[in-house]
């Protein structure tokens, strides 16, 4: 089977947590020049053209792509009520080079981000922090458009805005308050309508502003992680959390919860984003009984992700979440089983993870974790029925070398 092609709407990602050269909106996001295969396309779910930031394949257009080199224009930024404490590079290796391991290891080595910093030291803006009136809320509000107008400016006679996929811009942290009260944090991305440099909309950026520190003493090793959720979205990946703070998936994706220990990417948003390739996805459409092997996600190589479609929009998805690599918070091994729907906005619940270990009262002491979804895997005797669909998923069992058996039967309803 082919690996997944993703032809990239332009949309705008709001988040409580960002082909070589361009700022500008690229035509294709993810693989590039890759089509999808027969084998394959009764598990592409669709989203409408309404569907802001849709889980739905392929990508919308708009996004930055996600495989190859990927330049990333990084600025720090302070203001005169807000003084940038410490050096600008201390502030830029706040997230760098981690940010650029975690995604090499998380698409295992598809993607070569190259976070670039032309002006090494704080980008003094024109006005006071308080005079743009920055809160939580779109990036182009009047406000944020002058500040991002200011970067332009002031940043221009330096920086080859051409010259880059995405942008970062690394507030000061001093600047708005504590994300322990409001997490200012937030990108655009996709959005053709963003403020002009060098001839090219900036129209996939990730803003950046206080430091997630929960006070727990992990910030230096985690704290970096709110950046690759950010760029995320420049990449055209939904909020996995809800608007209203709950968390349909917990800790299984870095779109849901990106403070505390490190974990991966859901292996949908793998395929979405190129880093898989089709014969490392298995597609349940027919009816009868398929078994398939799956290996950890974390690992290169072998089959990563099972899809099982209940409809044209949604489809349930499974994969192997063990210990390794950017999932080092996993404390109950096995099959992850997610229903993913193209039909749910960004930040609304697109992607529900089913639990089979209900009121358990999960496995993990890792602060910034949602515990109860910490066991949520399924292990080999257990099951997951949709009797309405007619769908049964079984883990038959665990293989000497980490791989696990699943039988997907689906009968006629």
């Amino acid at each position: 089977m082919a690996a997944l092609g993703a032809v990239t709407v332009l949309t705008l990602a709001v988040s409580t947590s960002a082909g070589t050269g361009h700022l500008t909106a690229p035509t294709t996001a993810g693989p590039i020049g890759l089509a999808p295969s027969s084998a394959l396309s009764p598990c592409m779910i669709r989203g409408g053209l309404d569907v802001q930031m849709t889980e739905g394949v392929p990508t919308p257009a708009g996004y930055s792509r996600s495989t190859g080199t990927v330049h990333a224009l990084t600025l720090m930024v302070d203001f005169s009520d807000a003084p940038g404490q410490g050096s600008a590079l201390d502030r830029f290796h706040e997230f760098f080079p981690q940010t650029r391991e975690w995604f090499r290891r998380a698409s295992y080595g598809r993607l070569d981000y190259r976070p670039e910093t032309p002006v090494t030291t704080w980008l003094r803006m024109p006005k006071p922090f308080k005079a743009y009136g920055i809160e939580r809320g779109a990036p182009f509000d009047p406000g944020y458009r002058q500040l991002v107008q200011d970067i332009v400016a002031t940043a221009d006679p330096d920086v080859d805005f051409h010259a880059y996929d995405l942008l970062n811009v690394l507030i000061t942290p001093n600047a708005g308050p504590s994300a322990l009260d409001t997490v200012l944090s937030v990108t655009f991305a996709g959005n053709s309508d963003a403020p002009v440099a060098d001839g090219v909309p900036v129209a996939n950026a990730s803003f950046v502003y206080s430091r997630q520190d929960d006070g727990s003493g992990s910030y230096a090793r985690t704290g970096y992680r709110v950046l690759p959720h950010e760029n995320g979205h420049t990449f055209g990946l939904p909020d996995l959390y809800t608007q209203e703070g709950g968390s349909a998936v917990g800790h299984w994706d870095i779109m849901s919860e990106d403070w505390g220990a490190d974990n991966d990417l859901l292996g949908w948003h793998k395929w979405k984003l190129g880093w898989l390739n089709g014969t490392q996805v298995g597609c349940a459409a027919a009816e009868g009984v398929a078994v398939y092997t799956l290996t950890p996600l974390y690992k290169k190589g072998g089959g990563k992700l099972v899809l099982v479609p209940v409809d044209r929009r949604s489809s349930y998805a499974l994969e192997l979440r063990t210990q390794g690599g950017n999932d080092e918070s996993v404390c109950k091994p096995g099959i992850l089983i997610y229903k993913v729907d193209a039909t749910v906005d960004t930040g609304r619940g697109p992607v529900t993870v089913y639990d089979a270990h209900r009121g358990s009262g999960g496995c993990t002491h890792s602060p910034n974790i949602h515990t109860e979804l910490s066991d949520a895997p399924f292990s080999p005797g257990e099951s997951f029925k949709d009797p309405h669909h007619g769908i049964t998923i079984e883990v038959l069992g665990a293989g000497r070398s980490g791989e696990y058996k699943v039988r997907v039967t689906r009968t006629r309803r």
